[in-house]
């Protein structure tokens, strides 16, 4: 299979503050992969390593077979989708003309039909939803809306920062089946960061325990279930499994 995504021997500081100590990982073409771990664990940096938003002191990283380092910062973010946590949606723009910014950007043909193809894709219609503003919008659908702008110049990459973690458990459910459903549809390749593994187990096919830096495991949450590496690993399982019992199946 095709390497997507490629970090190898990531190292980074803040300060006195190591982020990152020797991580490599690899994440196969249309596939989805998991960070989990507690804060202060790395997900958030390493994720941010992919679009050049942090860059790290030693190490490499590829996208798509390139090295982020030869692509210009402004470019590679447009080639690759990016859902921050709060959505960061621009207040004083429309749905319709925040999801059509990346298309309109790279001066597709028609950004404002391809923004109305990913709030279809998202279940929010341009018709009903388009010149709605944010603030006009719940939690749910505004992350429904930041996930449209992420996929509307038709991305094959997409990184996720905790994108469900402010959401009550019935949007957020909702949302999951969004996510799955368009990632199965579209095939994109997906780094989720989340302090969730249920949600991991659920959305990924393969997960990455972070911890103070370092990954202490990866693999698939069945492989993570029948042999945890370290102890870290077993209590986060435990714990998962105590939270959704439908992971002990």
């Amino acid at each position: 299979m095709t390497v997507a995504l490629l970090a190898s021997e990531l190292s980074h500081s803040f300060g006195t503050v190591q982020a990152l100590n020797g991580v490599s990982v690899e994440v196969q073409a249309g596939s989805a992969l998991a960070l989990v771990g507690e804060s202060g664990s790395g997900k958030t940096t390493l994720l941010r390593s992919f679009n050049r938003l942090v860059e790290p002191d030693s190490g490499r990283v590829h996208v798509q077979g390139d090295d982020v380092r030869s692509i210009d910062p402004v470019l590679l973010r447009r080639r690759v989708g990016y859902v921050p946590q709060s959505g960061g949606l621009l207040p004083h723009w429309t749905v319709q003309r925040n999801v059509a910014l990346v298309p309109d950007l790279l001066r597709q043909a028609s950004p404002q039909t391809a923004a109305a193809i990913a709030l279809d894709l998202v279940g929010l219609p341009a018709a009903e939803y388009g010149s709605r503003y944010p603030s006009q919008l719940s939690g749910g659908q505004r992350q429904r809306v930041a996930l449209a702008r992420a996929l509307a110049a038709q991305q094959q990459i997409v990184l996720l920062d905790e994108p469900f973690g402010a959401l009550d458990a019935i949007s957020r459910t909702a949302l999951h089946e969004v996510f799955a459903r368009v990632r199965r549809e579209l095939g994109f390749t997906a780094i989720l960061v989340t302090h969730d593994l249920s949600e991991a187990a659920r959305l990924a096919e393969c997960i990455a325990v972070m911890r103070a830096g370092r990954i202490e495991q990866i693999g698939s949450f069945q492989t993570l279930r029948s042999a945890p590496a370290t102890p870290y690993v077993a209590s986060l399982i435990q714990q998962a499994i105590g939270a959704a019992a439908w992971l002990s199946a």
